[in-house]
Order: C-alpha cells, then structure tokens, then sequence
C-alpha cells in the first residue's frame, strides 16, 4: 500500500494513525499541501479531489480519511478500530464526524487560505477564526464524553476506536494554533491516553519524512 499524505494534514495524520494501529506497512508518498504539489501531476490525476490522503491499495485509490478507515477495518479487522454492536458503532461514528465534519472543514488549509488572500482578513483575524470553531466544536466533543457511560481511557472504552484516530490530530492542530483546551479537561484526558501509544505517537506529524 502507498500512503499519499502531507505532514501536517490533520485528516492525513488519522490515516497514519490507523494503519500503525493496525501493524500494516505503507509507502509513505509525501504531497506538499502550501507547495501546491496537489495539484501537479501525475497526483492530481489520481485523485479528482487535489486532496490528501489518498490511499493505494493495489489497483485501487480510496480518498477521504474516514472511508480509509473504515475500509482498512473491514480488510484488516484486527484490532477493530468501530465496536462491534451496531449502537456502539454509531456513536463512535458520530464522535468522528463531530470532528471531521463540523470543525474540521473550517479550518481546512483551503478555507483558511481563502480567508486571507480572497478575503483579505489579517493573519490575526484569520486565527481568530480558526481557534472560535476549533475551541466550540470541541466544547459540544467535551460535552458528549464527559456524559457518556462508555467513555473510558479512550472516546469509546479502553482501546482506541476510529473516533480517537480522529481526536488526536485535531488537538495537535489546536495545540499548534495556541487554542484555548482548558475547557475540555476529558477530551485531554482522552488525547493524552492516545498519546502514550507508540500508534499514535511515531505518526505525529513532527515525525513524519516531510517535516525536516
């Protein structure tokens, strides 16, 4: 498999994620998002998107993070990273898309360019932005954790699950844009469980080839 993935990509980062916790081996084909490498050939080809990640698996490319995951639990089921009843599954699931969905794409390296070359918002304004949805999207994240019955080390027990996978790159993105996280003492309980997992540790985007 070949992994297309850019550093500091925080929807690339779960992918990493995943794969490590799974024991599977990947090319790791760096793609320089604020180069605009996505956009020049033969990668832009490959995926109509212009995004990463992207992964090959034989003849087959697959985008969008959480369908990569999701595909990787189904071909390579252990450890499963979604619980195996269908109630559990959905509020991992919905954990995730808490994230992926409605924090994430605001704060996505296309928007935020938008916001200051169209736009034209001062880099301060632009991080005002970025740090109002990031420290509101993870409140309603903090809310569902603290209540829920089967939060445990992780989002959903004592074994990561594909929520955490998309958890963890979030805050490291908080943390790199100085968001206030005091607010959420669960999430950073969750985040530092994780953290403590080789997993998640050796994919962070500091220890990624395309960082130097």
């Amino acid at each position: 498999m070949e992994l297309y993935s850019y550093f500091r990509s925080s929807a690339s980062y779960r992918v990493r994620i995943a794969l490590a916790l799974k024991g599977l081996e990947v090319e790791y084909r760096p793609v320089h998002l604020a180069r605009n490498e996505q956009f020049a050939a033969p990668f832009s080809e490959r995926n109509a998107a212009r995004l990463v990640p992207l992964l090959v698996d034989g003849d087959h490319a697959l985008a969008q993070s959480m369908a990569i995951i999701e595909y990787l639990d189904e071909t390579h089921p252990e450890p499963p990273l979604l619980p195996r009843d269908p109630l559990g599954r959905a509020w991992v699931r919905a954990l995730a898309q808490d994230i992926a969905c409605e924090i994430h794409p605001l704060n996505n390296l296309r928007v935020l360019r938008y916001l200051v070359h169209d736009l034209k918002l001062s880099e301060d304004d632009k991080n005002r932005w970025y740090r109002h949805w990031v420290e509101t999207g993870l409140e309603v994240v903090e809310r569902k954790l603290a209540a829920h019955a089967g939060t445990g080390r992780f989002c959903h027990g004592d074994a990561p699950t594909m929520a955490d996978c998309v958890l963890v790159p979030q805050i490291h993105n908080a943390q790199r844009f100085e968001c206030r996280l005091d607010h959420v003492p669960t999430v950073m309980r969750v985040f530092e469980s994780c953290m403590a997992l080789d997993a998640f540790a050796r994919t962070q985007p500091s220890m990624c080839p395309d960082a130097a």
